[in-house]
């Protein structure tokens, strides 16, 4: 079953050693906690930047964020910094020697979905809107406040996330189920889900930029 961060305690807020209130989804692994405070539910325009958080959404299908997480580093090595250009080239070769590459998820169909949403991304970029703003309209450009007081009541999906999923399935992009979508979105600002009670809550709703 796909997990999204936020699904895997049922518990509210907690406090950690530093004295500050977290979602309770990192636990104690630095790694986690650093990718929480840093990273999760930070507003994201940039359009590789996106490309690059929507094709490891798409990796984790199946799997932890934290397996993924672990190996994002490998992921940027070995599909050359997700730099779409060169992904849409990939031959097969390159498509074999990624499936030798144990530091990534080795699953042909993930890899091969790669490369054909590089393909969609390029021409969202070509032929409009852009990238960023083909994902940020469906949130009418401004990032969701919700205002979840536990774990427990996080969705898993949206009405957006799931026209999201049929126009990027519709553009040719893969793994972009609704349920990965809105994790996506989570990830990358669109909707703000950490607890209210987190410290990263008005933190996040600070960062959003103006329509």
């Amino acid at each position: 079953m796909y997990m999204i961060p936020a699904m895997t305690d049922s518990s509210s807020a907690i406090f950690q050693d530093d004295g500050l209130k977290r979602c309770a989804w990192p636990k104690t692994d630095p790694l986690y906690v650093a990718y929480h405070d840093t990273e999760w539910g930070v507003p994201e325009y940039d359009d590789r930047a996106l490309f690059e958080k929507l094709l490891l959404d798409g990796f984790q299908a199946g799997l932890s964020w934290i397996t993924i997480l672990r190996k994002r580093d490998n992921f940027r090595k070995a599909f050359d910094g997700f730099v779409p250009e060169k992904i849409v080239r990939y031959s097969p070769k390159k498509i074999e020697k990624l499936m030798l590459d144990a530091g990534i998820v080795r699953n042909r169909m993930k890899i091969e979905g790669a490369v054909l949403s590089a393909r969609a991304y390029l021409d969202a970029m070509d032929k409009g809107p852009g990238f960023s703003t083909l994902l940020w309209d469906f949130v009418d450009g401004e990032p969701q406040q919700h205002r979840i007081k536990a774990t427990g009541q996080t969705p898993t999906e949206s009405p957006e996330s799931k026209a999201m999923s049929k126009e990027l399935i519709k553009r040719g992009f893969k793994f972009v189920g609704p349920t990965i979508v809105y994790a996506f979105m989570q990830a990358t600002g669109m909707v703000n889900d950490h607890l209210v009670s987190c410290h990263r809550h008005d933190a996040c709703a600070k960062l959003a930029r103006p329509r």
